[in-house]
């Protein structure tokens, strides 16, 4: 927005709540075929306790909400690796 007279931060991101252990490392080993398993270590003090952001501002200033949900956005990440393009 550095066309505009807003200066404080907008949250871009997808506002289905999702516990990243549960949701994206099972979901990925599912979608890639993976035998990884999943370790769980206790949390950090300051992990915070709601991963949903409040994507108001950005629908409201910049018109944006995500069109692309989560497994199809993986599905399409793990393609797009896969092809060995390089980085």
């Amino acid at each position: 927005m550095s066309q505009s007279d807003f200066h404080e931060p907008v949250n871009i991101g997808n506002p289905t709540e999702n516990s990243p252990s549960s949701i994206f490392a099972k979901l990925i080993i599912k979608l890639t075929g993976s035998k990884s398993t999943i370790t769980y270590e206790p949390l950090p003090e300051d992990d915070p306790k709601q991963r949903r952001p409040n994507i108001a501002r950005a629908k409201e200033l910049l018109g944006w909400e995500p069109k692309v949900d989560l497994e199809t956005g993986l599905r399409h990440a793990i393609e797009y690796f896969a092809t060995g393009v390089s980085r």
